[in-house]
């Protein structure tokens, strides 16, 4: 089915790039020579290129297989290109194939929500013949949002060719703020992902000197956590304050017997008008809340694992309970156990148009509608993240440094 879906999208593209063509640019439709060389009108100023001579399906063939970045150099090379580069179903086609693989959005870079909806209403029922559509009316939603700034902010290739040059009094600044000593930034990390996964992230990161070295052994916080000192870039020293829902001998029992288990961290006071659930953190972890610099949150991805509304009502929780600033950042590890099936190092676009099959994990954007991410006024993150190998985690931790005024060094 997503196959055929995906086929359907493709012939809908196709036919706008060709209604199109055959509107403003009809000589670029003309019969190639035995010569192979085009048929040129007399009329115009410049000859078409060999590109914009070739069958409109052979030219979109042509655009999946390049980079965002690659595609805006193509549409700078005439206005033929240009022109065609900018209609609003292909990038529309091309966010619905490359969004689920997006490692990371944050409160920037996330898609307007009426457009994720917008996304969700097909271009086309399966039962109905392209060609008995009339022209304008193969989407009614493709003119109200512009697709193409859509996927270019939210694209993470894309995102990390805007970092700004730093002006030079910026780096005079920095050095001398390197010169005195500030207190290192601590977060609390909490979350049903650091539980419910068959791997453990913070097992697997104490003993993981390569990705973050360990510069502070645990210190107990009344036996639902511990704090651990780590060493970014063995320059930047910081500390996670990981909080459990219970101590570990609940938690093992609960595994073992395969039961839930009381959540300690967090108070049920009922429901809102709304039929919402309410949560106020319990007095002992209150009060770590509110001198942390930032949170972390160890959501779990795996399919069919996540917890809803009460999720949603937690993170408020904790943002409430850490005082009226909003300024705290929030990083969504979004975790899962181990690698996906088959899956290797294949990132770019070229092999994305290759990958029909469904992720064995919760996409970064979904994961952002399902804890009511949009909705928060402090600054977030999700960071696709593997427990196993740690991948992406330092992504996520360089992301919540900067946030939290660190100078990086490739900043």
């Amino acid at each position: 089915m997503a196959g055929k879906s995906q086929q359907l999208g493709e012939s809908v593209v196709i036919r706008s790039l060709r209604r199109f063509r055959d509107a403003y640019f009809p000589n670029r439709a003309r019969v190639v020579r035995n010569d192979l060389m085009p048929v040129v009108d007399t009329e115009e100023e410049t000859q078409p290129g060999f590109l914009d001579i070739l069958p409109v399906d052979i030219q979109f063939l042509i655009m999946t297989f390049l980079s965002p970045a690659d595609i805006c150099r193509l549409g700078a090379t005439s206005q033929y290109w240009r022109a065609l580069v900018r209609d609003p179903l292909l990038w529309r086609y091309f966010l619905l194939r490359d969004m689920p693989y997006w490692p990371s959005i944050d409160h920037v870079t996330m898609p307007h929500p009426e457009l994720l909806d917008a996304l969700q209403i097909p271009l086309i029922n399966e039962d109905e013949s392209l060609d008995d559509r009339e022209e304008g009316k193969d989407n009614g939603m493709e003119l109200k949002f512009d697709y193409m700034s859509e996927y270019l902010k939210g694209c993470p290739s894309c995102r990390q060719q805007r970092f700004p040059l730093r002006p030079a009094s910026n780096v005079v600044t920095s050095f001398l703020q390197s010169l005195v000593t500030s207190s290192e930034p601590r977060y609390a990390m909490f979350g049903p992902g650091m539980e419910q996964l068959d791997v453990s992230l913070v097992t697997t990161l104490m003993y993981a000197p390569e990705v973050l070295p360990v510069i502070r052994p645990q210190r107990q916080i009344d036996g639902i956590g511990s704090g651990i000192g780590y060493i970014f870039n063995y320059q930047h020293k910081f500390t996670i304050l990981t909080l459990y829902s219970t101590n570990k001998a609940e938690r093992n029992r609960a595994r073992v017997q395969q039961q839930s288990i009381s959540n300690k961290l967090f108070t049920f006071e009922g429901t809102d008008d709304s039929g919402y659930p309410i949560y106020s953190p319990a007095p002992q972890v209150q009060q770590v809340f509110k001198v942390v610099d930032g949170f972390i949150y160890l959501a779990n991805a795996e399919p069919g694992r996540g917890e809803g509304e009460s999720e949603v009502a937690q993170i408020r929780a904790v943002l409430s309970a850490a005082g009226s600033s909003v300024s705290r950042p929030l990083l969504v590890l979004s975790c899962v156990s181990r690698e996906e099936p088959e899956a290797d190092s294949m990132t770019s676009p070229q092999t994305v148009t290759n990958r029909n099959r469904a992720r064995c994990r919760t996409t970064c954007v979904e994961m952002a509608k399902r804890l009511g991410l949009p909705q928060l006024a402090n600054p977030w993150m999700v960071q696709d993240t593997v427990a196993e190998s740690l991948s992406g985690l330092r992504d996520g931790i360089s992301w919540l440094l900067r946030c939290s005024g660190v100078k990086l060094n490739d900043s």
